[in-house]
């Protein structure tokens, strides 16, 4: 099967599948495997403490793989600067730069005259045609099945997706609800050039900064095992059920604010679930495709896995 798109072009990878920002766990190991498999791997700038820390980490990658790679920009996060971070990026000639939460602007007039491709993570038409206007590349775009940080419609990617095909001109890559090959197929059915995937490459080996605990989760879990949190603030995000993610949602239910929420919210506490596995001290980003996760590959596994499917699904409808 010719797995060509307008995003395999773009991005100069061999099959249209793109790994996911993933706060606190997109790095070196996971993004190089990602990429030396086939893919686009990223590694998260805004998790990382410092700027020289993020051009160690671009190194690391570069040692790695000698395929493309991106760096992901959560410019929402807590209104960190980045601009120090995104000169690193520059600097250091990383071919891809992807975007999410908060206003892209500043990053494309940053990046203007650099022959970096841009991506933009949006989960409404509108947002798909703001970032195209600034100048995209391509978008990525979620539906409310993902993990992580969602649009604020409750609009499923099935829905989604076509409606943002027909609103722009640049490619789109499909987000939410995507774990195997058949995810893969029905994305491209849909109109869309190419796949994000975030919580199907947490369950994988080279994922090494999450937790064995996470991860089974993952495993055992079903589509049943997620809430959404953070509705009150405007910023949406699906996570993990457990009873940390209970304290917050009695907290929303009572309408308390930004205060009243910020440490169960927090990094901190994001982070002593996915890498300590204290699972009923924090809490940990899931989509609803973990019911479609059954095992932890590798990621070379996993995809060669996808792309199997693809194809037996392309030879099917063939006949």
């Amino acid at each position: 099967m010719n797995w060509q798109t307008r995003v395999t072009d773009l991005l100069n990878i061999r099959f249209p599948i793109i790994q996911g920002g993933l706060a606190y766990l997109a790095y070196s190991e996971l993004a190089a495997a990602v990429s030396n498999a086939g893919g686009l791997g990223q590694i998260t700038a805004m998790s990382l403490g410092t700027a020289e820390e993020l051009k160690d980490e671009i190194r690391k990658v570069k040692r790695l793989t000698n395929k493309p790679f991106g760096v992901n920009f959560a410019i929402g996060k807590q209104g960190r600067p980045f601009t120090d971070f995104l000169q690193v990026a520059i600097d250091e000639k990383v071919p891809v730069v992807s975007m999410t939460g908060g206003n892209p602007a500043p990053i494309f007039e940053q990046l203007k005259d650099t022959r970096i491709k841009t991506l933009v993570l949006v989960a409404a038409r509108r947002q798909a045609l703001k970032a195209e206007e600034l100048g995209a590349d391509a978008v990525m775009v979620v539906g409310q099945e993902g993990g992580g940080h969602l649009g604020r419609d409750d609009v499923g990617t099935m829905v989604l997706i076509p409606q943002v095909v027909d609103a722009v001109s640049i490619p789109v890559i499909a987000s939410g609800g995507i774990g195997d090959g058949r995810g893969l197929m029905a994305a491209l059915s849909l109109g869309a050039e190419g796949i994000e995937m975030g919580t199907r490459f947490i369950a994988t080996t080279e994922c090494v900064h999450a937790n064995d605990k996470y991860k089974q989760s993952l495993v055992e879990g079903t589509e049943a095992d997620t809430v959404v949190i953070k509705r009150t603030l405007g910023t949406p995000a699906r996570a993990l059920a457990n009873s940390w993610t209970d304290k917050i949602l009695n907290i929303e239910k009572k309408l308390g604010d930004y205060q009243q929420l910020k440490d169960l919210i927090s990094g901190t506490a994001n982070k002593r679930y996915i890498y300590e596995g204290a699972s009923e001290e924090g809490f940990a980003w899931a989509g609803q495709v973990m019911g479609l996760i059954k095992d932890v590959p590798t990621v070379d596994e996993l995809i060669t896995r996808m792309v199997k499917e693809g194809e037996q699904i392309r030879a099917l409808w063939g006949k």
